[in-house]
């Protein structure tokens, strides 16, 4: 077995050039002419064949294709933002290297000799999800991960990789402590988005379990999104180097041309009735209806008007003039200060829904529960009939 520094192609080929040099010094591969077996002086050896030319595509490298597939994907994109964010500082801020780096990662669970569960640092930038945030011996000893609800879920594996970076940030939890004891309909400007943060597929797929979302009291929310046998982790879904979705075993039990045209119900919880088009459709039209209620509460109820803008942090800001454009403060837009207890809730469940792209494959019926319930509390200070929304739950 070769070296860990002989396993590229441009070593080989380094090796190759420097046996050829060798050649043409010692004569053929695995003989030195200057020396004289007559005097009892041995040959000089070479591991390297007796015939070339040496090409080193030909050179068998067995993780070559997971190299390459990872190499494309998300994960490895060093001028993405998810790893470039922190260059000015020239460290990432700890609480984000967990995710946002390898080396972060490997240091919060303590694969690098440090106690587990923080990150000692400090992060350089530059680092990216590398081959031992997954590949790492030591992920077989983490039995469970944290989730910001305060769960501990039992993990094997690479699911701790996959669970410890796509659960989000929040938890419906801090929601309800935030606005304890506030008039609901009263704004507050201590009030502050909240923000589940990215990518939160992990916490999707847990549903209410996990506990991801703002749960309305009275309400009974959809755990766990148990798929069919064989779909029983990430991994089951999601080639895990290019990240790609394997469609193709879908098809065992759905007829669609994409796994976004995917129903998995025979009833509308949109109000359109329509049971032809994918359960996705049904979430984003709930989602969108969602937030124009938002927008309208902050104008109606809350006497101040908001906007979003998904590109910039803290992504609802004040339109105190109501011209869809967020008002200025020293060339920057001003975060939006007058959130209720009512629509503070409303805002971090649609935000929470919408941060996940996989939705409506990792746990459609949780997400409808979060948009419906959010839309029900809405309706009641804006004078909209549930009834004539036709909406299902």
């Amino acid at each position: 077995m070769l070296p860990r520094y002989l396993k590229t192609s441009s070593s080989l080929i380094a090796v190759a050039s420097l046996a050829i040099f060798l050649a043409g010094t010692h004569g053929v591969f695995g003989q030195d002419d200057s020396a004289n077996p007559e005097d009892g002086e041995a040959a000089v050896p070479f591991a390297l064949p007796k015939s070339g030319p040496f090409n080193p595509a030909d050179i068998e490298i067995k993780n070559d294709q997971a190299i390459s597939d990872w190499f494309r994907s998300a994960h490895a994109d060093a001028a993405a933002e998810a790893f470039r964010h922190w260059d000015e500082d020239e460290e990432i801020t700890a609480v984000c290297a967990t995710c946002h780096s390898g080396e972060g990662f490997r240091d919060y669970h303590g694969l690098d000799g440090t106690a587990a569960g923080s990150v000692e640092g400090p992060i350089n930038t530059g680092g990216v999800v590398d081959c031992g945030t997954c590949h790492n011996a030591g992920l077989s000893e983490i039995t469970e991960v944290a989730f910001p609800s305060g769960l501990m879920h039992p993990v094997q594996g690479v699911e701790a990789s996959c669970m410890t970076c796509h659960q989000g940030r929040s938890a419906g939890s801090k929601v309800v402590k935030a606005v304890a004891g506030l008039d609901i309909d009263s704004p507050n400007p201590d009030l502050r988005f909240i923000n589940p943060h990215y990518a939160t597929a992990a916490a999707t797929w847990l549903g209410g379990y996990g506990g991801s979302g703002y749960h309305y009291d009275g309400k009974d929310y959809s755990g766990r999104f148990f798929h069919a046998r064989p779909v029983s982790s990430c991994v089951s879904c999601h080639e895990p180097h290019t990240l790609e979705v394997a469609f193709e075993p879908c098809l065992t039990c759905h007829q669609a041309d994409t796994p976004e045209e995917i129903r998995i119900a025979r009833q509308s919880y949109d109000g359109s009735g329509d049971t032809k088009k994918g359960i996705r459709s049904d979430i984003q039209t709930n989602a969108a209806m969602l937030l124009d209620m938002i927008r309208s509460y902050a104008a109606e109820v809350a006497s101040t008007p908001i906007v979003y803008d998904g590109t910039r942090y803290p992504y609802f800001f004040t339109d105190a003039n109501g011209d869809g454009v967020a008002d200025q403060s020293d060339g920057r837009p001003v975060a939006y200060n007058a959130w209720t207890p009512r629509s503070l809730r409303a805002a971090y469940n649609w935000k929470l829904v919408t941060a996940d792209p996989g939705n409506y494959a990792h746990n459609p019926a949780y997400m409808l529960e979060l948009l419906y319930d959010s839309i029900e509390d809405l309706s009641a200070p804006l004078g909209t009939d549930m009834q004539t929304l036709k909406l299902l739950r």
